[in-house]
């Protein structure tokens, strides 16, 4: 079977305000915006330069699900836990999030994966991010 992952979806309480911080943290551009009036879903999908893409869900009466302090914690909970984003340059990356409002989670340091660095972020509504450099990355 021939497949890629097209995105990942992060269901929000506050649409605007996540938008406007995955745009700014992360560098992201609009591909759609789109409303299903029956459920009162609204989304809009981003992408990255670089082709990655990241879709924002958010329906009135939402309510918080797992809000994991950190990847162990996640790990207790089945289902969705985080998405990974890799870079050539963790550090600066790292900091840059936090600087744009990234809660922190585990500072740059190695990943179980031999010759790998690693961090995690929290976006500000508390979802999970890793940031991963890999020794070989060229396209971030």
């Amino acid at each position: 079977m021939h497949a890629r992952l097209d995105h990942v979806g992060v269901n929000v309480r506050d649409l605007p305000a996540q938008l406007a911080w995955y745009r700014t943290a992360f560098g992201l551009g609009t591909v759609f915006e789109f409303r299903l009036d029956g459920p009162g879903l609204s989304g809009v999908v981003l992408e990255h330069p670089h082709g990655w893409r990241i879709e924002l869900l958010a329906r009135p009466g939402s309510a918080p699900g797992l809000r994991a302090p950190d990847p162990m914690t996640a790990a207790l909970t089945e289902g969705y836990g985080h998405f990974a984003v890799t870079t050539p340059e963790l550090d600066p990356v790292y900091t840059a999030l936090v600087a744009h409002g990234a809660g922190e989670v585990l500072k740059p340091g190695p990943s179980p994966e031999p010759g790998v660095r690693m961090a995690w972020v929290r976006d500000p509504e508390g979802n999970l991010i890793e940031l991963i450099e890999r020794g070989t990355t060229v396209d971030p």
